[in-house]
C-alpha cells in the first residue's frame, strides 16, 4: 500500500501542474497501466491512450495549464477542483474552464480511475461567437 494517498494527491496535483509535453512522458508513473480516463469528451483506457488525450491537448491548445484549487482526500478517492487556462492555436483570448476531478487511487499510489465533471456547453460552447449565441439563446428557452 502506498505511504498515503494524500501524498499520492499532491504528487498528482504536482504533475498537473507542471505538464508539459516533456513531463508528459511520466504518465505511466502516475497512472495505472489499465487507468480509465473520463471527460466531456473523452472515455478512454490504459496509458497509452491517456498519453494520447493529452498529447492531442497540447496539439490543439497554446499555454494549456492546470492550477488545483481545492482538495479533499477520502482514503483512496479524491476530488481536486481546478481551473484550466489555455488558448486555442492561433488566437490571443485566454479562456478558463472551472471543473472538478475524481481520483480514485490503486493501493500503489497510481490512479485507477480519473473523471473529470465540468459543464463543455456553459464553460466552452457559450464562449464561442457563433455557437455561443445558439447556446445562449437554448439555455433561456430551457429556463423558461
Amino acid at each position: 500500500m502506498v505511504l498515503s494517498y494524500r501524498t499520492a494527491v499532491e504528487q498528482v496535483v504536482n504533475w498537473y501542474e507542471q505538464l508539459t509535453p516533456k513531463t508528459l512522458a511520466q504518465v505511466e508513473a502516475v497512472y495505472s497501466p489499465t487507468a480509465r480516463f473520463k471527460d466531456p469528451f473523452n472515455d478512454v483506457r490504459g496509458v497509452h491512450a491517456i498519453r494520447a488525450v493529452f498529447t492531442h491537448m497540447f496539439a490543439r491548445l497554446d499555454a494549456p495549464r492546470f492550477v488545483v484549487r481545492r482538495r479533499l482526500v477520502d482514503g483512496a478517492h479524491a476530488m481536486l477542483v481546478w481551473d484550466f487556462t489555455f488558448r486555442f492555436r492561433g488566437e490571443t483570448q485566454e479562456r478558463c474552464i472551472h471543473g472538478a476531478t475524481h481520483l480514485h487511487f490503486a493501493p500503489d499510489g497510481r490512479i485507477l480511475l480519473h473523471r473529470d465533471y465540468w459543464d463543455a456547453a456553459e464553460e466552452l460552447y457559450e464562449k464561442l461567437p457563433v455557437l455561443g449565441s445558439l447556446m445562449r439563446w437554448l439555455k433561456r428557452r430551457a429556463s423558461r
